[in-house]
């Protein structure tokens, strides 16, 4: 890329990822009115999801505020042991997220959403609506309609939200992003990513059929939230629920907003105009209960600014991201993370804010003369959400940048129940110009006595 075009982005993008914001937030001393502590003294915090990825959330954000509520609806003893609830004995206790904000509202200042896919949207909106700042983790939400309606409330509410994908956060993917502006690889026209983690369960499927009791301490009803109703399983949780399309998005919904953050920055990439999946051994329609074992989706992104179009290709699973011929022999290949390519060379970088990022062959690494610093770099991904709280301003990567980041792998996910069909995509109409099959899947129906 050009000086000139690098300048540009450069600016464009700052704002996007908050360095520069585009609006300023209310500080929440002004938002919350009386029962809310100043900023300069610490958010109380409440957490829906208690465990796993949840919980480590949790457990940061406790580094530098008070837990004062947390929340999860599957409490069996032996699931609830292994949360972070016993570690907040102060914290009072909920099942019901509804629950807890009708009863704890002017208590709470910010809001962890740690739990599954599938209802991250309900989450967090619930929290939005009071005026609660949201730490959602990523996906942001499970269907482009959530999305975009989760962008315009935090918008109008004027709340500091934060995506979880930390990685935004780290250091190397402001390294990558400099030289990329830099021109270090020149014009940028492909990109091969992906992870090599298999959330399929295909092998599971036969099982639907099995039934079994609901084990005291988990209130299935509610777990299932806005899902349609399907009898408990053993095989849904916990943690086993991103295999299944009604409660998770697969592998793509998992790490792009890790892997492909680091591109979405830097190229500006936007929306893709085009989006289609490659599978092999896979039926949706007699499958679609969950995802392959593997896939390449392929994004074709618009030419924008002053950078041409770019060509995304996604790897899952089984589908391993291709070597590339600069890669040396003695050299190990990425398994999840990206090869960029330029006019000019290749850039390398694995998961989590384009984690040891390097241009290669080693040769033209070392011949590289690195730019200087010109992006601020940040406080851990946690810490920067709640300075932004204290501070009034927007977070690094919050819904505003986050959600576009998140349609991606959303858009992924419906191009796997129409494999082989290059589905063309309106975003600023939020349509596919092409299939109505696939516009019924931007905004699914909610179960009964659900809505945003």
């Amino acid at each position: 890329m050009s000086e000139r075009a690098g300048q540009t982005s450069r600016r464009e993008l700052l704002k996007s990822a908050g360095a520069v914001a585009a609006f300023t937030i209310v500080p929440r001393h002004v938002l919350g009115g009386q029962g809310q502590t100043p900023p300069s003294e610490k958010l109380n915090v409440a957490g829906i999801g208690a465990g796993g990825q949840g919980g480590a959330d949790i457990n940061e954000i406790a580094k530098g505020a008070n837990i004062i509520a947390l929340c999860d609806a599957d409490l069996r003893p032996k699931h609830r042991e292994q949360t972070t609830i016993p570690r907040f004995p102060d914290a009072k206790v909920y099942q019901d997220f509804r629950k807890m904000f009708d009863e704890m509202d002017k208590k709470i200042d910010a809001v962890i959403v740690g739990t599954p896919d599938h209802t991250h949207a309900v989450a967090a909106m619930a929290a939005i609506k009071r005026g609660k700042h949201v730490y959602c983790e990523k996906p942001m939400a499970h269907s482009v309609a959530e999305v975009r309606a989760l962008m315009k409330a935090a918008q109008e509410h004027k709340v500091v939200t934060q995506l979880g994908n930390q990685g935004h956060s780290f250091d190397t993917i402001r390294t990558f992003c400099e030289w990329v502006w830099d021109g270090a690889i020149g014009n940028v026209h492909t990109i091969h990513c992906g992870c090599s983690a298999n959330n399929s369960a295909l092998g599971q499927l036969a099982r639907l059929s099995e039934k079994e009791e609901v084990p005291a301490g988990l209130d299935w009803d509610l777990w299932l939230g806005p899902a349609q109703e399907r009898p408990y399983h053993s095989f849904y949780l916990p943690g086993r629920w991103r295999s299944w399309v009604p409660f998770g998005n697969g592998t793509i919904g998992d790490w792009t907003c890790h892997v492909v953050d680091p591109v979405f920055w830097a190229l500006d990439l936007g929306a893709p105009k085009t989006i289609q999946a490659q599978v092999k051994d896979y039926d949706p329609k007699t499958q679609g209960d969950s995802f392959p074992m593997g896939d390449i989706i392929t994004f074709e992104f618009p030419a924008k600014g002053n950078r041409g179009p770019i060509t995304l290709l996604w790897h899952s699973g089984t589908e391993k991201i291709p070597r590339p011929k600069e890669l040396e022999p003695e050299r190990k290949p990425v398994d999840t993370g990206a090869y960029v390519f330029g006019d000019k060379g290749v850039i390398m970088y694995g998961s989590h804010g384009a984690g040891n990022v390097r241009i290669i062959p080693e040769t033209a690494m070392k011949a590289y003369k690195r730019p200087e610093q010109k992006i601020p770099r940040a406080k851990e991904h946690h810490a920067d959400w709640l300075q932004a709280i204290r501070e009034g301003k927007k977070a690094g990567s919050d819904f505003s940048y986050g959600g576009p980041l998140t349609e991606i792998a959303l858009l992924g996910v419906i191009a796997l129940k129409l494999p082989g069909t290059k589905l063309e995509w309106d975003a600023p109409n939020m349509r596919f110009t092409n299939s109505d099959e696939a516009n019924q899947h931007l905004n699914p129906p909610y179960r009964r006595g659900w809505s945003l």
